[in-house]
């Protein structure tokens, strides 16, 4: 009734440490990178890059300057960005942020203050469900009538 309890048991997940099998870089304030980045979740960047990149998320910090070809899901853009990205999710530019070249983007947010600026195009990933429906018969049915038929 009074035992102590492993310490073992009673652990609970560091919310500030990434989950064990996730795939997150972090490219530092000062450091600079050329190259490409591969099967990574979340890429940070608060220095210098000029990558090729696909990713689920993109950060680029306030200090960061990323230049390339990205596709991410979600971009947040702190700092500048020059360059191709595709963007599925949502793009952000924040207050300072700066970002030009090729963009597509299914939903944009830009802070006041952001700037944006280039070849800027809406994504048509994205399709109607009712656009490739073909009509039926219970289309024109009410809801009473629907009722009914569920009723039988």
């Amino acid at each position: 009734m009074f035992d102590k309890k492993n310490e073992s048991d009673t652990t609970t997940p560091d919310v500030f440490r990434p989950t064990k099998g996730s795939a997150k870089v972090v490219i530092g304030h000062g450091v600079s990178i050329n190259g490409e980045i591969k099967k990574a979740d979340e890429v940070q960047i608060d220095g210098e890059a000029d990558v090729t990149m696909k990713t689920d998320n993109l950060v680029v910090g306030v200090t960061g300057n990323c230049k390339g070809d990205i596709e991410t899901h979600n971009a947040d853009i702190w700092g500048e960005f020059d360059g191709d990205i595709k963007a599925s999710g949502t793009l952000t530019i924040q207050e300072q942020g700066k970002i030009s070249g090729k963009i597509e983007y299914q939903n944009l947010q830009i802070k006041l203050g952001g700037q944006i600026s280039g070849d800027i195009k809406l994504s048509d990933k994205i399709q109607s469900i009712k656009k490739d429906r073909k009509p039926t018969q219970d289309d024109n049915v009410s809801l009473q009538e629907a009722m009914k038929k569920e009723e039988k």
